[in-house]
C-alpha cells in the first residue's frame, strides 16, 4: 500500500490555549467551517480522547465512513488516528507559542492509501493547507470576538 507524508504549518493570530481548545473541540457542525458537505457523528468525547465517525463522499462519488480517534495531550498536541475505506491516516499537531497571542501549529500527516489512483503529496498538501486556512480565519474571528 502506498504511504504518503505531508506536512504543513501555520500561524495562529490567538494564543496557545485559546488555538488548544478550539482545534480539540471536535464539534459535529465542525464540517462546515470549510464547506465540506461530510457529516461528524460524535461516538465518546472525554478530556483525553473523542472518538468520531465521518461519513463523506469518496473519490468514486459514493459515500465512505471513517472513525477517528483523536488522543488529546493537553496543553500542547494531539494525535488523530483515521481509518477510513480509501485510506488509513496518523496526524500529529504541535502547538508552540510565539509570544502573547500568536502561536505555531506544526502538523505531519502520515498516510496508506488503500485505492490505486491516490493524489500526489503536493495535491494533499495543497487540500489540507486550504481545510487548515479555513480553520484558521474561523479561529482568529472567535479569538477576536471572545
Amino acid at each position: 500500500m502506498p504511504q504518503q507524508i505531508i506536512r504543513v504549518s501555520k500561524t495562529i493570530n490567538a494564543p496557545l490555549r485559546f488555538a488548544f481548545n478550539w482545534c480539540t473541540d471536535f464539534r459535529e457542525d465542525d464540517p462546515q467551517l470549510t464547506g465540506s458537505k461530510s457529516r461528524r457523528i460524535t461516538l465518546e468525547k472525554t478530556k483525553k480522547r473523542v472518538v468520531y465517525a465521518e461519513v463523506y463522499t469518496g473519490d468514486d462519488g459514493n459515500q465512505k465512513v471513517g472513525v477517528n480517534i483523536v488522543t488529546l495531550k493537553s496543553p500542547t498536541s494531539w494525535n488523530l488516528e483515521f481509518f477510513g475505506e480509501e485510506d488509513n491516516e496518523i496526524g500529529d499537531y504541535k502547538l508552540s507559542s510565539l509570544g502573547k497571542n500568536k502561536t505555531k501549529l506544526n502538523m505531519v500527516f502520515k498516510e496508506t492509501w488503500k485505492t490505486e489512483t491516490i493524489p500526489t503529496v503536493e495535491e494533499r498538501a495543497e487540500s489540507t493547507n486550504k481545510v487548515w486556512d479555513q480553520y484558521v480565519a474561523a479561529l482568529e474571528k472567535e479569538f477576536i470576538a471572545s
